[in-house]
């Protein structure tokens, strides 16, 4: 299978248990990489045959900016959950990172994989 990659997606929401976390927006780093079959689109040359990662990025930032969760394990099975409505993507992994969230770490998070035949929750 082949795989359709978002790397580096920053995002800025309300994530964490922490009071001054619940007011503040932080950065939220996304990475997504997405199993598909590319062999149509490959032939047809054609936008509607692929993942339109413009679109698959638009929604996940949009989510992560709005959704206020309290844990990025939860942010990231939401994410993998609205890769997995796009009907050409089987399997997808996200990376969800809070950068700066623990002193001398570049950055914290949590990465799942997630497959169409399973749930996320």
């Amino acid at each position: 299978m082949d795989k359709v990659i978002i790397r580096d997606l920053l995002a800025r929401g309300i994530i964490g248990v922490n009071d001054w976390e619940r007011t503040q927006p932080q950065d939220i780093l996304i990475n997504i990489v997405a199993t598909t079959d590319t062999k149509i689109a490959a032939r047809s040359d054609d936008v509607i045959d692929c993942v339109n990662y413009k679109t698959l990025a638009q929604r996940v930032r949009l989510h992560a900016e709005s959704a206020a969760r309290l844990t990025v394990e939860a942010l990231a099975n939401d994410l993998a959950d609205i890769c997995l409505e796009d009907k050409n993507i089987v399997q997808v992994m996200v990376r969800v990172e809070k950068p700066g969230a623990v002193r001398f770490a570049a950055s914290v998070g949590v990465e799942i994989e997630r497959s169409r035949n399973e749930s996320a929750t």
